[in-house]
């Protein structure tokens, strides 16, 4: 079975082929000027490159020196990080690193304990005084 990706992110993926998940790369220092395919054509060498994000300045929309790509495998990620960690692009020097997963935070414990107070709280919440009626 043959899956084509064109962007789509990590867990959307994770949930639809469990045998399948992508490597997140962190890429910083490139010149600000460079555009999504030319990082797109410096990495691909190196595999499969399932999205790319350049982050920009919200008010100015220019790029911040930094992106996130994601590819298809671990391996091919640790070649591109491993040849063009380091080198030069233009006058800057590049810097990749691959990016760990975060792991999803735990589930509540028990259904309806989202909102519940803890024994402190509620003994605290019971020793205020009655309000006075007049």
């Amino acid at each position: 079975m043959t899956v084509r990706f064109v962007t789509i992110n990590a867990y959307f993926c994770e949930v639809i082929c469990n045998h399948y998940t992508m490597v997140k790369i962190f890429v910083g220092g490139f010149p600000p000027h460079t555009q999504e395919i030319e990082l797109v054509q410096l990495i691909a060498i190196y595999g499969q490159v399932s999205t790319i994000k350049i982050v920009r300045d919200k008010k100015t929309q220019k790029s911040k020196g930094y992106a996130f790509l994601e590819m298809a495998t671990r391996e091919d990620a640790d070649r591109a990080v491993e040849a063009l960690d380091g080198k030069t692009m233009g006058t800057r020097e590049l810097s990749l690193n691959v990016v760990e997963p975060v792991p999803a935070p735990p589930a509540p414990t028990a259904p309806g304990s989202f909102n519940q107070r803890t024994a402190t709280q509620t003994a605290a919440f019971k020793k205020k005084r009655p309000r006075k009626i007049a």
